[in-house]
């Protein structure tokens, strides 16, 4: 593979989707039918899903219903309907989930003030979905520990279940079942979801591109943060946007400060399903960069293409997680590079589900894996970061013939995607590799210039 480089790069126009594709209801009785086989194989007699409006995500993939303002509670027994739990404001909303689900008003679950005055008590409500002395229940929320015994569902939840279940009782955190990285329900996802993801992918992906090229000094933040141009999907992490001082920062959401030319700049923008994030100066070429930084590109970016290059040529069903973080470790193990988090991790409707990328790791990829590239140097020096963070999906061949045959127009997006990453970008994917961005691996370094990006192509 040749050294990065910068060059001027026509980043081609990929289209973008119509409508949003849409789940069948028939999916979600399928995903409560796979977790039920789960919980009866490790012997629980009920489980118990927690969701806040942060956490929904595994509420909303086995029901299609997500709190808004307040926690909601689902109680999966073997057979017959689940219980949802629902304070005052998201009672009616559940009855329309596309899974059916038997209501229990729960006001606990309200906002403080409101009113408490029609429901049972919460002991009442589980003794009702059969949970009793004895009974082994799994809890699901949205982190697992190396103990069974933490759980992060709220203590008056788990106090309740650990009191009902009484001491020949199991109360214990099972979200493993749905995010374990290298078999979870959620990690491995159907060909109607990946086809949601590559929608949802090209709203972000759309978004960061006029972002781009639209930039120019003097914007305030909040001026550039309209570029994106949400369009009211859920998002899976608050709007990202900082420049100046506070871009080193990150996480920080877009202020009145005015962007000025030769500031470090980072963005991202995340709906379920997707994210993208770029991060560079606010120059035009080297000879604009803060003094001291003028060989950003050859010190810090291109090494770090390279890097990138070679992990997502390193991408196929059968890679190990392992593979992966030593190709990061090995290129960019220097601590001036700052890498410390995993390189890569899985996506869903939430930003982070898990990874099955470490040092060491024998997780094998998947078919219907969906990943996100976020490789992030954290230099903590006037060289501040680059940063490509891009979603693909992985596919055997039956599940990408399945792909092609259902969503053709996305298909020929992910065709066109790929051919750009060989022709211009030189970065060879497995056919297993199908990248849901528009701007997938574009990296341009000096954002004034947008149309001068890095390659590897000889």
């Amino acid at each position: 593979m040749a050294k990065a480089r910068l060059a001027e790069i026509s980043l081609p126009d990929f289209g973008m989707p119509d409508v949003r594709p849409e789940l069948p209801a028939s999916l979600y009785a399928a995903r409560l039918a796979r977790l039920r086989e789960r919980a009866d194989a490790r012997g629980y007699d009920r489980l118990v899903v927690y969701s806040d409006r942060e956490h929904s995500a595994s509420l909303a993939y086995l029901t299609g219903f997500d709190p808004r303002f307040e926690e909601a509670v689902l109680v999966v027994g073997p057979t017959g309907d689940p219980a949802i739990l629902v304070g005052n404001e998201c009672y009616g909303m559940a009855g329309a989930a596309p899974l059916a689900m038997r209501r229990h008003l729960f006001q606990d679950l309200s906002l403080p003030s409101q009113p408490r005055d029609r429901s049972r008590p919460l002991a009442t409500i589980l003794g009702g979905e059969g949970i009793r002395r004895g009974s082994r229940v799994g809890v699901i929320g949205w982190k697992t520990y190396g103990s069974r015994e933490m759980i992060e569902a709220p203590a008056f939840i788990v106090d309740e279940l650990r009191r009902t279940t009484g001491p020949t009782g199991v109360v214990e955190n099972a979200t493993d079942l749905l995010i374990d990285a290298a078999d979870g329900l959620r990690v491995i996802n159907e060909v109607e979801q990946l086809a949601v993801f590559e929608y949802a992918a090209c709203q972000t992906s759309h978004g960061l591109r006029q972002l781009l090229f639209g930039l120019r000094p003097g914007m305030t933040e909040r001026e550039a943060v309209r570029l994106l141009d949400w369009n009211g999907m859920p998002l899976s992490c608050h709007l990202m946007l900082s420049s100046g001082p506070r871009a080193s920062l990150g996480l920080l959401s877009p202020g009145d400060r005015r962007i000025e030319r030769g500031d470090p700049f980072t963005v991202a923008f995340g709906v379920w399903g997707a994210l993208n994030c770029r991060a560079g100066f606010v120059v035009g070429d080297a000879d604009e960069l803060p003094a001291g930084v003028s060989d950003y590109v050859e010190r810090l970016v291109g090494p770090y293409f390279d890097a990138v290059a070679e992990w997502y040529g390193a991408l196929r069903i059968g890679q190990t997680g392992g593979a992966l973080q030593e190709i990061i470790d090995r290129r960019l193990g220097d601590p001036f590079f700052g890498t410390f988090l995993n390189a890569g991790h899985q996506i869903h409707l939430d930003e982070w589900v898990n990874s099955p990328v470490a040092a060491g790791s024998t997780i094998e990829l998947r078919s219907g894996m969906a990943l996100q590239a976020d490789i992030i140097p954290a230099t903590g020096t006037d060289y501040f970061t680059t940063n490509i963070e891009d979603g693909v999906a992985l596919a055997d061949q039956s599940l990408r013939d399945a792909f092609a045959a259902s969503y053709p127009a996305a298909w020929e997006r992910i065709q066109a995607r790929r051919r750009f990453m060989h022709d211009a970008l030189g970065i060879a994917l497995h056919p297993d590799v199908l990248p849901l961005s528009d701007i997938p691996a574009y990296l341009p370094p000096f954002l004034l210039r947008p149309d001068h990006a890095m390659t590897v192509a000889i």
